[in-house]
């Protein structure tokens, strides 16, 4: 009787401390509703085809952090302590002796590690010779960033706080990468909002670029302006796409400091690929190292996707927000788009400044896409590239911005 007894114990013990459990204590419903979340951007991603390589991780990041008792990931770790007069301690010996996997490899995240390694990977594989040939396309990709900051002073009004504001209007540049570096940097365990909701919006957005952008872009142009046919690019030197990543990147840092990681690396890749002697380390650029650190990130960025940082209304305002910074960023690029249409006496398409949002090279075939429903054979792809790549370098420097300004 006693073996029965201790067997049913067992039995009873091992039942209490599984996931199962976890359910149904305060607040399991909420891991319930994530999880079903999580089905929905796998969905998304396998079906739909939208950013797969990063949401699929994400979304799969998101299933694991909110399975009851799995231990994988601990919000608590990463609570900012005051040691010695510093307000930002984290205690990494504690994550490294107690934390679970996504813990660690969260560290790539927390440390800003992983963006500027994608960076290096996206460097390897741009070709930034349009650019080079058009230099006034940076003034596209320059006015695309106008919807991260039109949309940091919106989410003020929100009486958000400055880290939160940061986070959310950087969304408005389109690059992934980007929101999870600055998201990473500003926002505590405090903040109403993580590092995983910006990432959430920021994927989101770029993967419906096709739907978002080709309405405002009509909006804003006449038929006339959307039929120009511009002329062929110059041809781009050697010696020309190897001056440029240096001199890049000492401008830049120079000038925004803090924007140094991203788009140092940034043109540290795109100098390896332009060198023409670095084959082997281009590849793993653009392949291995890339691959690597997309699944770190992807999955590290939705293990910080708990249910109290999602199921709350102010995961409604960043959605809300998100879309606004995309749109404002899309619109402004297309109205110097036209004001350059007319400064160049209408050789210059308009449509081609919503390619200065940096989803590349989406925004750019989106530009192509709209100019040839005006003129089929009109062919505005390698034009949309220059201020599409520009929109990169530039998204970049609005970060340094913003961490400049809130810090």
């Amino acid at each position: 009787m006693s073996i029965i007894n201790s067997f049913l114990d067992t039995m009873v013990s091992l039942a209490s401390q599984s996931g199962f459990a976890g359910f149904l204590v305060d607040g399991g419903w909420k891991n319930i509703i994530m999880i079903l979340i999580s089905f929905v951007f796998m969905y998304l991603a396998i079906a739909k085809g939208f950013e797969p390589l990063l949401l699929l991780p994400i979304s799969f990041g998101m299933l694991l952090t909110n399975l009851p008792y799995a231990e994988m990931y601990h919000p608590d770790f990463w609570n900012y302590k005051t040691v010695a007069g510093n307000d930002h301690y984290i205690d990494y010996g504690q994550i490294l002796q107690k934390g679970g996997l996504l813990d660690i490899l969260y560290m790539g995240v927390k440390l800003q590690i992983y963006p500027p390694l994608i960076f290096l990977g996206i460097g390897a594989m741009t070709d930034f010779g349009p650019l080079i040939a058009s230099p006034k396309s940076f003034l596209m990709g320059a006015a695309a960033q106008g919807g991260i900051f039109f949309t940091f002073i919106g989410a003020a009004l929100f009486g958000m706080s400055a880290a939160e504001c940061g986070s959310i209007a950087i969304i408005g540049g389109a690059d992934g990468p980007t929101s999870i570096y600055v998201s990473s940097r500003l926002l505590t365990s405090n903040s109403n909002i993580g590092v995983g909701t910006i990432a959430l919006a920021a994927y989101t957005y770029m993967a419906l670029v096709p739907i978002i952008q080709p309405p405002i872009m009509k909006a804003l142009t006449t038929k006339k302006e959307r039929s120009v046919v511009m002329g062929q690019l110059r041809p781009v030197s050697k010696v020309e796409k190897l001056i440029f990543p240096i001199l890049v990147t000492i401008v830049i840092s120079l000038m925004v400091p803090s924007a140094a990681p991203l788009v140092g690396m940034l043109m540290f890749g795109n100098l390896l690929k332009e060198s023409g002697v670095c084959d082997r380390l281009v590849k793993t650029a653009q392949n291995e190292l890339m691959n690597i650190i997309t699944i770190f990130l992807g999955v590290t960025v939705g293990a910080t996707t708990q249910a109290d940082k999602i199921m709350n209304i102010q995961f409604a305002e960043v959605m809300a927000l998100g879309v606004v910074a995309f749109s404002i960023g899309t619109a402004c690029g297309v109205l110097l788009g036209k004001l350059m249409y007319v400064l160049s006496g209408h050789k210059i398409n308009p449509l081609i400044g919503s390619a200065g949002v940096s989803a590349v090279p989406m925004a750019a075939r989106i530009s192509q896409k709209v100019g040839q429903q005006e003129v089929p054979t009109n062919y505005l792809l390698m034009h949309a590239m220059g201020p599409n790549v520009a929109g990169v370098i530039g998204s970049a420097v609005a970060a340094g911005v913003l961490l400049t300004i809130v810090r």
